[in-house]
């Protein structure tokens, strides 16, 4: 047999993504965004915030997950006038993450009327294709921006596929017909959203609000327009960007969506914030779309948010549920356990964790993580040896393993992070 030609090992360095897209920082609150810092994940509500009792509850439980910056919908009075209660009872509950009122249509009459509403918020986000009509824009637009400076709010100028500014629209369409070469119709939708995002911003820098106040979003609903519309306006502007596929859809459609979009453009530098935005199922659990973002940048090596807990995909090999509902299992209670151990344990969240479910690679998994388990195999009698930094500790026996192995990951956090603080 012919012997192959190893090649030498060199010293390429790996691939690293671009850096950062925004060299300017946008504060919301006291969290910054863009300007070199860490990839912020945001949420929304879908409770109606005038309900305050309902609007604090699922805030809380979406800042809890995780979400460092909370949109809630103002659309009415009695929403603008609930948002100041809203804020008090988070603060009295201990939650500092950041408010941002949605604003559609009448925003500039909510934030008027209600003071305290414009007040209590950090970060106002309105739409340019629907804050306002022909001569009635750029008034009710200029009024949003004055009530942001006057009260040293961020603004989010946000268009979007659904709702782009129609008049601007059809000025690109009419120019685009008197091409010797047209564009196809998507190519200058694509066009128009851009340019709505971009003239509306230089439009809040020449009323007086600084662009580190500004970050800027243009949100479609199909994967490819999302890429090549943020492609786009982040060669034109380095304004903070928000990220999210609008309308992305429900359960996994949704997630591979957001996922696949969202990937290629954090790779390419660029984005400052994302939001995946999950039609929830009936009765679903919204934190969802907060660990989906997360998982999203954690995969991608941005942030670290949680343990890693790698797991087998189960073959022929591994005939019981017993290695799944153990996966399951330590999965669930890492991060249900993680809002106590990262006030606690400096750096628990670059913990890893192996569950694997027969001797081909469970050994090997396991001895990489920091703590593992390998189950035997087919039949899976309940015999599991645990290897603790690269080496086996001790065998588990029994119906019990499970809990077991959650005593010894405590012990193992305990033991490697508790001096840290």
């Amino acid at each position: 047999m012919n012997q192959v030609a190893i090649p030498p090992l060199t010293s390429q360095p790996l691939a690293a993504p671009a850096a950062r897209h925004s060299s300017v920082g946008v504060q919301v609150g006291a969290l910054q965004v863009g300007g070199g810092a860490p990839i912020a994940v945001q949420s929304m509500t879908n409770t109606d915030t005038a309900d305050i009792a309902g609007t604090v509850a699922q805030v809380l439980a979406l800042a809890r997950a995780g979400s460092e910056m909370v949109r809630i919908t103002v659309d009415r009075d009695e929403a603008a006038a609930a948002v100041p209660h809203i804020r008090d009872q988070l603060r009295k509950a201990k939650c500092q993450v950041p408010l941002i009122g949605d604003f559609h249509y009448i925003g500039h009459k909510l934030l008027s009327d209600h003071p305290a509403c414009a007040q209590a918020l950090d970060k106002y986000r309105i739409n340019p294709g629907n804050v306002g009509f022909r001569d009635k824009r750029d008034r009710q637009f200029a009024q949003i921006i004055e009530i942001a400076i006057a009260n040293q709010k961020a603004v989010r100028i946000g268009a979007n596929w659904g709702s782009l500014d129609q008049e601007l629209l059809t000025h690109l369409m009419d120019e685009n017909a008197k091409l010797a070469q047209p564009l196809d119709v998507r190519s200058v939708t694509r066009e128009a959203m851009v340019r709505s995002a971009l003239y509306s911003a230089a439009r809040a820098e020449e009323l007086g609000l600084a662009r580190s106040k500004i970050l800027l979003s243009a949100k479609v609903s199909a994967v490819q327009d999302l890429i090549a519309v943020y492609q786009m306006l982040a060669s034109r502007c380095d304004y903070a960007l928000h990220l999210g596929l609008t309308e992305a859809g429900m359960g996994s459609k949704g997630i591979v969506a957001s996922s696949a979009a969202m990937g290629i453009l954090l790779q390419q530098g660029i984005g400052d914030t994302i939001r995946v935005s999950l039609t929830p199922e009936p009765g679903g659990d919204r934190t969802l779309e907060v660990k989906v973002a997360q998982e999203l940048l954690q995969t991608m090596g941005f942030r670290t948010f949680v343990p890693q807990v790698a797991a087998c995909p189960g073959c022929g090999r591994t005939t019981s549920t017993v290695f799944q509902e153990l996966a399951r299992d330590i999965q669930n209670h890492l991060r249900d356990e993680m809002p106590n151990w990262k006030s606690r344990y400096k750096g628990v969240e670059t913990l890893n964790v192996a569950v694997m479910g027969c001797i081909v690679n469970g050994p090997g998994e396991s001895k990489h993580a920091d703590i593992g388990i390998s189950l035997p195999g087919t039949g899976e009698s309940p015999i599991a040896p645990v290897f603790i930094d690269g080496k086996k500790a001790l065998t588990l026996r029994g119906p019990h393993i499970a809990d077991e192995f959650k005593v010894l990951v405590q012990d193992y956090i305990e033991k490697r992070f508790g001096g840290s603080n």
